[in-house]
């Protein structure tokens, strides 16, 4: 199903992620996502850069889309102190050749949130390319409407003129049924 986006922008970047030397005998390497490349080409795991036992790969390159709806999350990522690109990472069944699959990037910090609140993938954080800064303030600029904040207003309905704890109203009832019950002494008949 193809479904289009009105006013909906989008930008291909490039996932960098960087294989290094696990600390402790229960991790033979760390992943890490360090960088996006925005227009990257098409690429699956290609080997970037090798620096002793540390290697950066460009995993994949996948679409960041920028929605009008979106917007409210992207000012406030804009305004964060270091603005930021999530890059959305699941872990690949046993006996693959890549531990990782790269499965998202986007600029929300509220669609980041939702993808760690399931526990099923990874996010990173990978500082903001100025290019894809630049793109993104320039949509927030066109699309952006900053919503008025409406206070809710309480109902101003008497709430003291009502005889309350008396329960449902339409069960007669002599008393209050948030009484405490009578004590009944044993042996006492009534």
């Amino acid at each position: 199903m193809n479904v289009t986006y009105p006013n909906a922008q989008t930008v291909r970047l490039g996932v960098v992620l960087r294989r290094s030397p696990g600390v402790t005998r229960w991790a033979k390497w760390i992943w890490k996502a360090v960088a996006v490349l925005p227009g990257a080409p098409d690429a699956s795991w290609k080997e970037m850069r090798r620096e002793g036992d540390v290697t950066e790969y460009h995993a994949a390159t996948l679409p960041l889309t920028l929605y009008t709806s979106d917007t409210e999350a992207y000012v406030h990522e804009l305004q964060a102190r270091a603005p930021s690109v999530y890059v959305v990472l699941r872990e690949t069944p046993r006996g693959k050749d890549t531990p990782l699959e790269v499965a998202a990037v986007t600029v929300s910090p509220y669609e980041a949130q939702d993808y760690c609140d399931s526990g099923e993938e990874i996010v990173e954080k990978v500082p903001m390319p100025p290019a894809v800064l630049a793109w993104v303030g320039a949509f927030v600029d066109a699309h952006h409407e900053e919503e008025e904040f409406i206070k809710r207003r309480r109902n101003k309905a008497r709430t003291d003129r009502v005889q309350d704890g008396i329960g449902d109203a339409r069960i007669a009832q002599v008393t209050d049924v948030y009484r405490a019950p009578s004590r009944r002494v044993p042996g006492d008949a009534q």
